[in-house]
């Protein structure tokens, strides 16, 4: 199990402000020892501030790498696109140098994508230098989801694929996400929370001796130190 470094903020603002020097800071070290860095983000409402402090940070943004921890398979253009959200709020500025990769393709369905995917994949520096991951009240992460059928084979430790099609039954859209092998083998890993009801589902999601939801089993896979960045 992964050594959890827990770090809270009275702010929300103090949160994406510290969160994102730690995620440049990360980057910067990539760049410097291996010569590119990779950064794989969340959507949701969640990320939305601390994206747009990590766009402030000078780094030589030509040399990383993004892409996206999950998407829904949707239209790139569409509201509850990810991507769409990512392009709006990260990828501006001197972060459109970056190198991104999406997750969507115009295969008609996520599992008709996954090899133009993984294709696409093979171009970003592995394992990721930094993964920032958002959770759910349900407990899942990226679109791990504790009630779909594909979690079993996406939450695989020794799943050689980097992304899976999930269809879950709870949230709408059928869905493209990193596997868990994927996630754990990143140097950094980053949890991004808000709100107490969220902190409670991920401190009972850690207690439970049984039932691993996806957040988890994330940080029972994980090698060394991930960290928890949370803010009421």
């Amino acid at each position: 199990m992964a050594d959890i470094r827990i770090h809270d903020y009275d702010s929300r603002i103090d949160l994406d402000i510290c969160l994102a020097r730690e995620v440049a800071a990360a980057l910067e070290t990539a760049l410097r020892e291996r010569g590119s860095a990779s950064l794989a983000v969340s959507g949701g409402r969640t990320p939305v501030g601390m994206f747009q402090q990590l766009r402030q940070m000078r780094l030589d943004w030509s040399r990383v790498w993004i892409t996206l921890v999950d998407d829904r398979w949707l239209p790139v253009d569409h509201a509850d696109s990810n991507e769409r959200l990512v392009r709006e709020n990260l990828l501006k500025y001197q972060v459109e140098a970056a190198n991104f990769i999406g997750l969507k393709t115009p295969a008609p369905t996520p599992e008709a994508g996954l090899t133009e995917v993984e294709s696409a994949l093979a171009k970003v520096p592995q394992p990721f230098d930094v993964v920032i991951l958002g959770m759910g009240e349900d407990g899942h992460t990226a679109s791990l989801f504790p009630c779909s059928a594909e979690l079993e084979t996406a939450a695989a430790v020794d799943n050689p694929k980097q992304v899976v099609a999930v269809n879950p039954t709870t949230a709408p859209y059928a869905r493209i996400s990193l596997t868990l092998a994927a996630i754990v083998r990143s140097r950094n890993i980053f949890l991004h929370l808000t709100g107490e009801k969220k902190k409670a589902v991920f401190d009972a999601a850690m207690d439970a001796p049984t039932e691993r939801l996806p957040i988890a089993r994330v940080f029972d896979a994980a090698h060394g130190v991930c960290h928890l960045y949370w803010a009421e």
